[in-house]
């Protein structure tokens, strides 16, 4: 073998292990849809209304579990309320399917916390619709259904 081969051959070898790395960092647009909804749970069970800005497009509409509807305003200031004690949240049963720049995500949102000093489970089921621009996904609808304790 010659040694300009030898050299090829290192080379080779060396992208062959740089793509194989840079392979395992990039995320799927699924992979990434369930970690901003995992992050938005997380700020706005903390009050962190500035982090949850970032992920809502202006145009954003909810659709709440007592079927009252808000903007990205109302958003905003739901999450900068904390009068409602939550202990625990967790979000599972993620389902993302994406079409072109638009992605739709479905989960279930456990949450714990007191009601009247008893623990209590609370259970919604979610739909949020994202868009991506600018190679940044924004939330522009979310809609939550409050679940009966049976399902």
């Amino acid at each position: 073998m010659t040694k300009l081969s030898k050299v090829v051959c290192v080379v080779a070898a060396f992208l062959a292990i740089a793509a194989a790395a840079h392979a395992q960092d990039v995320k799927s647009d699924q992979q990434v849809l369930i970690e901003l909804e995992q992050q938005w749970d997380a700020a706005f069970h903390r009050g962190d209304a500035k982090f949850i800005e970032t992920l809502l497009a202006d145009e954003f509409i909810a659709t709440y579990g007592d079927g009252a509807r808000g903007d990205r305003a109302k958003e905003l200031s739901l999450a900068s309320d904390q009068r409602q004690q939550v202990d625990s949240s967790r979000l599972d049963e993620f389902i993302v399917k994406t079409f072109g720049n638009t992605a739709v995500v479905w989960f279930t949102q456990i949450l714990m916390g007191p009601v009247n000093g008893k623990p209590t489970e609370v259970r919604y089921r979610y739909i949020d619709v994202w868009v991506n621009r600018g190679g940044r996904w924004l939330a522009v609808a979310s809609q939550s259904t409050r679940l009966s304790a049976k399902e």
